[in-house]
């Protein structure tokens, strides 16, 4: 979970992502073999492919919540390099905090009220106006009349908009999306489409794994589709991405 220790000046508008020959082993199971992928600041890319593909490993290492076994990955800021991660053992504190993490699991605390997961989270992030910006995320994200219950009282679709509203609360540069709409209902996937295009409006960096369609595909400028852990077609930065997003358009 992306921590740091003291509170920092806002993060950069945009942060791009760079993949140099990663590779993933798990014994002698390779879950990414050689991917290179260079994710310009401000590209709002979205990941394809089967379960098994390697999305969730690459956005966990994007994440910086895995190493690589091989290979390298780098957060740029316009030309400057920010922050480079081979098999490192110490984290740097500002990279950490421009990312926003949304995975399979929510990282909320059941017992805790919805107002109490987020205070918890905006004093770990040692936010400025934690009353304020907690109070104003429930509002986004649909959930002021729930503040003070548990989350275990909670829906599938009620958790997920939480936990969005979570990985967002810090305001990163970075959104890595693992299956972000599942648990969604038609309401809450009009909310989570809404607040995607203002990140994009914003210059926020997304990367977004998805194997069903959903509407805030419509919002990518980017895809990529994985098979076998290997990067299978990618769109590029300056392609068009509706070829390859067509046959979940199709299944939709």
């Amino acid at each position: 979970m992306p921590v740091p220790a003291t509170q920092t000046s806002s993060p950069p508008a945009s942060i791009g992502v760079s993949f140099h020959n990663v590779e993933k082993r798990f014994g002698s199971l390779a879950a990414l073999r050689s991917v290179s992928l260079e994710i310009g600041a401000g590209e709002f890319v979205a990941l394809l492919g089967p379960n098994g593909a390697g999305k969730t490993t690459l956005l966990r290492m994007a994440a910086l919540l895995m190493n690589p076994t091989r290979g390298s990955v780098q957060f740029t800021n316009g030309p400057a390099v920010v922050r480079e991660c081979v098999r490192a053992q110490a984290f740097l504190v500002r990279p950490k905090r421009c990312i926003g993490l949304v995975g399979h699991s929510t990282l909320l605390y059941d017992e805790l009220t919805a107002v109490e997961n987020l205070t918890l989270f905006a004093r770990l992030y040692a936010l400025d106006k934690v009353a304020d910006t907690v109070t104003a995320a429930l509002d986004d994200c649909g959930l002021s009349a729930r503040t003070g219950s548990p989350v275990r009282t909670f829906s599938r679709g009620m958790r997920q908009r939480l936990a969005i509203a979570r990985a967002l609360l810090h305001r990163p540069s970075v959104i890595l999306l693992d299956e972000p709409a599942a648990g969604l209902d038609r309401h809450g996937l009009v909310w989570f489409s809404a607040r995607l295009a203002r990140l994009k409006a914003d210059g926020c960096t997304v990367l977004m794994s998805t194997h069903a369609r959903n509407e805030s595909l419509d919002l990518a400028t980017r895809a990529v589709a994985l098979a076998g852990g290997r990067v299978e077609n990618d769109s590029g930065p300056a392609g068009d991405p509706r070829a390859l997003l067509a046959p979940l358009r199709a299944e939709a």
